[in-house]
């Protein structure tokens, strides 16, 4: 099992959970859809190359984000990391995995 963690502006965090949970994270038990999520601001340079969904290149950004955590089964990992980058804004996502023990 994986602990998913990712970072998400708050404009799209309802529709990238969506995607995520459709992929199958977020299960535990007999319940669907969970997660934890907390709001905090996250900030970002963009080099003089990137192409930000937010900001300027070669401006420092602050923006209002959520970071969101939820559980997904091994066999789920690489189809539900490319549901996080399909459905989420950044040209870069911001995400960790972490192994959890059950």
């Amino acid at each position: 099992m994986y602990s998913l963690v990712f970072y998400v502006p708050e404009t799209h965090l309802e529709s990238v959970k969506t995607a995520v949970f459709a992929a199958g994270a977020g299960a535990i038990g007999d319940y669907a859809d969970c997660c934890w999520q907390v709001k905090g601001e996250g900030q970002f340079c963009p080099a003089s190359q990137a192409n930000p969904f937010i900001g300027q290149a070669g401006q420092l950004e602050k923006v209002a984000e959520y970071r969101v955590e939820m559980v997904l089964q091994d066999e789920l990992k690489s189809g539900v990391v490319a549901a996080l980058k399909a459905s989420h804004p950044y040209e870069e996502v911001a995400y960790h995995l972490i192994r959890v023990e059950t």
